[in-house]
């Protein structure tokens, strides 16, 4: 007996040790403890240490000092900061990829034919840059990448050089967003519009930037004007510019939906009641109506783009209303639709009748859960991460065809017949994409650490950022 209680001793001497000593670790280097994208296992993160963010502010300084001798800042009376370091104009240019996920909000680029004869250490590395963190994905426009970040207090949009990775201008306003499970920073990517940037930031803050210099036009408070509350992992979901407007969903009641007039900021209408989910919105033509397609908490819906009106609706209940995959529109009339935390995937058909339009279930099944992991749609099937497993399904039945290859909670886009796919502990795949079978064709170490930032391409460049670090890879 006395032997069991003095080897309990030792045990618990050392879990004690153990755990004083990992403490020490966290507070000597600013590291922080969050958790994977499955929700059971820790990541240790040095997003915030104070050397990283010394680096990324001495780097910004020195990059504006010498674009401008004189550089200032600009305070204005909402306590935001503007940095400026250069202009960039190229008005001649056609601008691609300046939407979260590239055009139609897919997640597919066709807009030059890639090289996908990858070495075994991967394509050639354009540029690598230090960020600050946060998951936003990036937008491309005029030669510049525009995405948003944390630095210290602070949310930043930031436009960095397309070809050489180097800061432009910055725009910064004091606001932390802190969640001990999914982590700290803005989550809403970015969106570009006749030479304007709209930046929606985890609080709420919504504000509209000349892209060429990140000159302040206008600003709102999306949360304030729903009279709204936040959610359990902020405001994610990227403003919509459709026509003139920007639309955006704060939730609330009566405010559950919001279009600002993308010029002014002033609201044109607002509607719905419902609680806001993690989904960006996104414009469709179905049953010969152009509409909004939105997945709130509970339902996903179709909304009118004159007054934001319902349409039609349909129940979409998850764990902890945690909707957050972009659907995917199939055709005129059918909306595919999927869900993590074991909720499953469906086909929705949305018809026109006498009283208006209705929508039914095609099918229903668990073959794909997408948790915060959007999938793509190719020649009719659905690729996507299946609580971190590649799958590939039948859009039209539902038919599983494939279930091969962990990269857990990552995520993927499309071109050129491959997808290529950023895995949760930053490595990069390419792998072909056929209903055939799985295959993947290359792999290798990419961005290192948690890695939940969907990937952006432009021009043959692919852009991929998690927390730390972004990096640009000339896939021409």
């Amino acid at each position: 007996m006395r032997f069991a209680v003095q080897i309990a001793g030792v045990v618990l001497a050392l879990v004690a040790g153990t755990a004083v000593a990992f403490y020490g670790y966290i507070q000597w280097t600013g590291a922080s403890v969050g958790l994977a994208g499955s929700g059971r296992r820790l990541v240790v993160e040095h997003v915030d240490s104070e050397d990283r963010m010394r680096r990324i502010e001495e780097d910004r300084m020195r990059v504006a000092a010498d674009a401008h001798p004189t550089r200032h800042d600009l305070e204005t009376a909402a306590g935001t900061m503007a940095r400026p370091a250069a202009t960039v104009e190229d008005p001649g240019r056609e601008n691609y990829w300046i939407d979260y996920r590239g055009p139609g909000r897919a997640g597919v680029y066709d807009q030059t034919p890639i090289n996908t004869d990858w070495p075994p250490d991967g394509p050639p590395e354009l540029w690598r840059q230090e960020v600050g963190g946060g998951y936003a994905s990036m937008v491309v426009a005029d030669s510049l990448v525009f995405t948003i970040e944390q630095r210290r207090d602070r949310e930043v949009v930031a436009a960095y050089g397309l070809m050489d990775g180097k800061q432009v201008w910055e725009y910064s306003w004091k606001s932390r967003f802190s969640e001990s499970m999914g982590g700290d920073g803005p989550r809403a990517t970015p969106n570009w519009d006749d030479g304007n940037l709209y930046a929606l930031g985890a609080n709420g803050d919504l504000v509209c930037l000349r892209a060429r210099d990140g000159t302040l036009l206008w600003n709102r408070n999306i949360l304030k004007d729903a009279r709204a509350s936040n959610l359990t992992w902020g405001m994610a979901a990227a403003p919509l510019i459709v026509d003139d407007m920007l639309i955006a969903l704060p939730g609330g009641r009566g405010r559950s939906v919001i279009a600002y007039d993308k010029l002014t900021g002033e609201i044109r209408w607002s509607a719905l009641d419902d609680k806001a989910g993690y989904v960006s919105p996104q414009v469709a033509t179905l049953a010969g109506q152009r509409q909004l397609v939105i997945v709130s908490g509970t339902r996903v819906l179709g909304a009118s783009l004159k007054d934001g009106s319902l349409l039609w609706s349909r129940d979409w209940k998850t764990s902890y209303d945690a909707n957050c995959a972009q659907p995917l529109i199939v055709d005129e009339n059918h909306v595919f639709l999927s869900s993590g935390y074991g909720h499953g995937a469906t086909l929705l058909e949305v018809s026109s009748g006498d009283t208006g339009l209705t929508v039914k279930e095609v099918w229903f099944n668990r073959n794909m859960k997408n948790k915060f992991n959007p999938s793509v749609l190719v020649d009719g099937v659905v690729y996507g991460l299946d609580e971190g497993i590649l799958a590939a399904i039948d859009v039209r039945t539902g038919e599983r065809l494939w279930k091969q290859g962990r990269y857990r909670y990552g995520q993927l886009i499309y071109a050129s017949g491959h997808l290529i796919i950023v895995s949760e502990e930053g490595d990069l795949a390419l792998v072909r994409a056929t209903p055939n079978e799985y295959r993947e064709l290359a792999r290798f170490e990419a961005i290192p650490g948690k890695t939940w930032n969907v990937p952006a391409m432009a021009d043959g460049m692919l852009l991929v950022r998690n927390q730390t670090e972004m990096v640009v890879y000339d896939l021409r």
